[in-house]
């Protein structure tokens, strides 16, 4: 029997909320016992020294699990423009993407970058 492999990127601007909805996603799914918190550096995301230090990501990163025998890689990708060459390489990979909006800040620059590589890509996306 042939195993199916879903890859689903995280993607929003800089401190929307990308890494603290990829510790819920990975709490809820059984993948890890405790949420981690972006500000005392102990999400499974962002491993970096300087990630940690900072609050942000910088290298996208991958968790793999399984759910219903179906594998899925979970990617966080950085939200800073400084940082998009690193979410372009995840792109072309991506089955699906979740583009994460602050609801105090809105839709900002980089969400509109960001939803337009998307739909160029035609990449299934959900907004949250």
């Amino acid at each position: 029997m042939s195993r199916r492999t879903l890859n689903l990127g995280i993607l929003a601007h800089a401190d929307a909320g990308k890494t603290t909805l990829t510790e819920r996603l990975l709490y809820t799914a059984g993948v890890i016992d405790e949420i981690g918190s972006v500000d005392a550096g102990t999400t499974q995301t962002d491993s970096l020294e300087l990630e940690r230090q900072r609050g942000i990501t910088i290298k996208s990163a991958v968790v793999s699990f399984s759910i219903d025998g179906v594998s899925i890689n979970l990617i966080d990708t950085p939200g800073h423009p400084d940082f998009i060459a690193e979410v372009e390489r995840v792109l072309s990979v991506l089955d699906g993407a979740v583009l994460v909006i602050s609801a105090v800040e809105g839709v900002q620059p980089q969400t509109r970058v960001l939803m337009r590589a998307l739909q160029r890509l035609r990449v299934p996306t959900l907004i949250s």
